[in-house]
């Protein structure tokens, strides 16, 4: 690794850590039981939203009722997402005149977007109108980030009450995320955006005259638009000149500032960004990776505010860091190391035996190696999936750390909200087995861990570690889906095992090279966002409705102190631990073999 590298790092550890104290305060004002500054701030417009949609902002919601909400919502919302998809050739704001999309595609998308995965089995700018990407996809970009932020709220009123039947009133918590956090925050980095040359507009899509033409075989096609064959069965052609080259266009900025700022991941083009007109220079590279982590880092301090204690937030966010920038490193130096089957051939001779510049397959000039590996650490470690770059094309090791980083349950910053319920669950498991060490009933945060609680905290570990490896053992032993893997052999098994992980953990970034859009794929990857997303929340829900209900506590000379660098050491180990037994099996016959392969 070079100096520049470790600056590029530094800076974007520093500029977080900065940011995330003010705004982690703020969310704690936001999210408060009593009204404050900003409530009344925005009260008008929030209690007209609840006079609209017909809610009593009173309601203190037991567990029960609070999942229900949530997840009523969200499936009306997959079917609107759905009904958008098929209907869109009907609909307004569609000027390049886009058809629908097939029925299990449409039916993934709707999940991916709503689950806050953002999985595109789709090229952005060839499938979806303007309507469907601004009133589908963008809306959801909003309210499933809305949503994971209500559940962890909701989870961490259940730590900080005592005695308490209700966890608060889903629709207040979906209405203030969506207003007081998402919104603004948003508006300014699209402006931000827009002042580096993210694309926002409506305009039709723009013909450009090419600066070579060039001459190329183009298929024959009948009426029906499908392709003419000759007796041999072969493809009939005829010569074409290519003069002109379309741009597209599209209000590309206000969908690109939600997809970060939500950890949504979802691109408004196929390349997601790594196109230029979603993310230019590498000044709009660093500020769509900052706000990737800033709502879930800032999240960590409002977790401490909310339960007394601002030293269990830091414990948290500390975890996280302790394993993030290990591993961002290890991403970082696989790629400056270069491709090893290249160190053998008669070229770069007078680089000493390395690639001069590195691994740069893959990856735009633009952003270099340094930005592009902090981009694929960045985006796994939080349920993001947006990509500057093709990870398929990343070294075999360089891979692997994207892979296991989702592999450890999107807890390592993780989706806004969603990461810091989950890594909470890893919490209450890491002071159960502590407890047993020492013979003691465990506590956390002053509430007393029982079996019902470890139940709930085991099914939210487990359930994503379940579906990742059955799902892709049923992937390699079905014909369909291994005729869609575009490379052979253990790199194969790699962009299999990488699509599983991706959706299972609601990350929704892709290895490449799996054409991804059948309806095998379709379907099974849609079951795991949906399950993934929607257990693990019902879950932490049920066990913050339990712990709520507890007394508290008083700490005594045997309580574990979970604000310590003991436990941080211990949480620690905990995720490491569970990833890595679950999945080294399945990392062996992948990244590792295709490593030990290329390197001899």
């Amino acid at each position: 690794m070079t100096a520049n590298d470790f600056l590029q790092i530094g800076i974007f550890l520093v500029v977080l850590l900065l940011l995330i104290k003010p705004l982690g305060s703020y969310m704690t004002h936001v999210f408060a039981d009593q009204p404050n500054r900003i409530t009344r701030l925005g009260g008008g417009v929030e209690r007209l939203i609840y006079r609209i949609c017909g809610v009593d902002a009173g309601e203190d919601m037991g567990w029960k009722r609070y999942a229900i909400a949530m997840l009523l919502f969200n499936v009306c919302g997959m079917v609107l997402v759905y009904a958008f998809q098929r209907m869109q050739q009907w609909l307004p704001l569609n000027p390049q005149h886009f058809p629908a999309l097939s029925p299990d595609l449409s039916i993934n998308t709707a999940i991916s977007f709503v689950t806050n995965t953002n999985w595109q089995a789709y090229s952005g700018e060839s499938s979806m109108s303007y309507l469907t990407q601004m009133a589908a996809l963008a809306v959801q970009n909003f309210v499933s980030a809305a949503t994971g932020i209500a559940v962890l709220i909701a989870v961490v009123r259940g730590f900080a009450r005592k005695t308490a039947k209700g966890i608060g009133n889903f629709w207040v918590d979906l209405t203030r995320s969506t207003l007081y956090v998402l919104m603004p925050i948003s508006f300014v980095l699209a402006l931000l955006l827009v002042s580096q040359g993210v694309i926002q507009n409506l305009k039709p899509y723009v013909d450009v005259p090419v600066v070579q033409t060039t001459t190329y075989a183009n298929p024959v096609t009948d009426a029906a638009g499908n392709p003419v064959k000759d007796a041999a069965g072969n493809a009939v052609t005829k010569p074409a000149q290519l003069t002109t080259e379309t741009l597209p266009m599209g209000p590309a900025a206000s969908q690109v500032a939600i997809k970060m700022l939500g950890t949504n991941g979802g691109g408004f083009f196929g390349a997601n960004s790594a196109h230029p007109y979603e993310n230019p220079t590498p000044f709009s590279n660093f500020l769509e990776m900052l706000a990737i982590f800033l709502i879930p880092a800032a999240l960590c301090i409002t977790f401490g505010e909310m339960v007394g204690d601002r030293r269990q937030g830091l414990a948290i966010l500390a975890t996280m860091l302790v394993i993030f920038v290990p591993l961002t490193i290890g991403v970082t130096a696989a790629e400056q190391a270069g491709n090893p089957i290249l160190h053998s051939l008669p070229i770069d001779q007078h680089a000493s035996a390395l690639q001069s510049g590195g691994n740069m397959e893959g990856k735009e000039t633009r952003f270099g190696i340094a930005a592009s590996s902090l981009f694929a650490a960045v985006t796994t470690a939080a349920s993001c999936g947006a990509v500057n770059n093709m990870h398929d094309s990343l070294t075999p090791l360089g891979g692997l750390v994207p892979m296991w980083l989702m592999q450890l349950g999107e807890v390592i910053f993780g989706g806004v909200g969603s990461g810091l319920y989950g890594m909470l669950a890893f919490a209450v498991v890491a002071v159960f087995i502590a407890g047993l060490m020492v013979g003691r009933t465990p506590e956390y945060l002053g509430k007393k861990i029982e079996a019902y609680e470890m139940k709930m905290a085991s099914l939210a570990v487990l359930i994503p570690c379940a579906l990742v490896v059955i799902c892709t053992a049923i992937a390699v032993m079905t014909p369909a889906a291994t005729a869609t893997v575009g490379n052979p052999g253990a790199h194969g098994f790699s962009e299999i095992l990488y699509a599983v992980t991706s959706a299972t953990n609601n990350n929704g970034s892709a290895f490449g090279g799996l054409s991804a859009n059948i309806p095998f794929w379709n379907v099974m990857l849609g079951v795991c966002m949906f399950w993934a997303r929607f257990m693990l929340a019902i879950a932490m829900l049920a066990m913050a409705g339990s712990i709520a209900a507890k007394k508290h506590v008083p700490a005594s000379a045997g309580t574990l102190p979970t604000h310590t660098p003991l436990f941080v050491t211990l949480l620690a180990s905990v995720v490491i631990i569970v990833g890595a037994l679950t999945f080294l099996p399945a990392l062996a016959l992948g990244p590792i073999a295709e490593y030990l392969m290329s390197a001899h």
